[in-house]
């Protein structure tokens, strides 16, 4: 399928492609948002503007049932960034402040390379993205799209709560890994230093606080979404 190389390129790109000066009629735009989902939801790794953070590191031996849980870890990783991207591109659907739009879409140029990054290590592990890529992608742009109805102060403040809790269950993972995997463990980190810089100039980009009940079904949410991803 030829087509699939060259959409995990603009995938990376996209971003640039929908900030153009030139305007884009409402048919243009559902083409570039359709491209996008179907690169983010079928390439495992498309292309990224940064390199791995552990190109360098040395891959340590793992046990068959270490390498499975590390697999299963990554897996849930490279769905969350399969969310973020679809969170982000929502949001920046609806976004009414050209600077808030640019702020999302740069972020999720930013995931890309987490989703590459991902990517790369689930093949190394011998294992495969989420079965589900295309309903998580549905569902969380659906929700981006809610979130960016609100108005920008609120649509900041749903990317500031996501990335603290992205943050906070990278941070779990770093626990949970494998010792020995340290190329797994430098991606995470890698990745949990991204959300917090984008959680924090959400934050100063004028984010609301969300109200206690929605923090608390987007946790239920997510919890359920790494229980099913580790195994499908």
């Amino acid at each position: 399928m030829p087509a699939f190389p060259a959409m995990a390129t603009c995938s990376a790109q996209i971003h640039f492609t929908m900030t153009a000066s030139r305007r884009h009629s409402r048919l243009d735009r559902l083409l570039i948002e359709a491209e996008h989902a179907l690169a983010t939801s079928f390439i495992a790794q498309p292309a990224a503007r940064r390199a791995n953070p552990a190109a360098s590191t040395p891959d340590g031996a793992l046990e068959d049932a270490q390498r499975r849980h590390a697999a299963g870890l990554m897996r849930v990783n490279h769905v969350g960034e399969v969310c973020a991207q679809a969170l982000y591109f929502g949001q920046a659907a609806v976004a009414s402040d050209a600077a808030t739009r640019t702020q999302l879409l740069e972020a999720a140029a930013e995931e890309t390379d987490h989703l590459a990054w991902c990517g790369q290590r689930l093949r190394e592990l011998d294992s495969r993205p989420s079965l589900l890529n295309p309903l998580w992608y549905a569902g969380s742009y659906a929700i981006g799209l809610a979130a960016g109805l609100r108005g920008d102060g609120w649509n900041l403040g749903f990317v500031v709560e996501t990335e603290r809790q992205v943050e906070a269950h990278l941070d779990q993972h770093l626990h949970a890994l494998p010792g020995t995997d340290a190329r797994s463990r430098a991606i995470v980190q890698a990745m949990k230093a991204d959300e917090a810089r984008h959680a924090d100039h959400a934050q100063a980009a004028g984010a609301r606080i969300l109200p206690a009940p929605i923090q608390r079904a987007m946790r239920v949410a997510s919890g359920l979404m790494k229980a099913v991803a580790y195994r499908v």
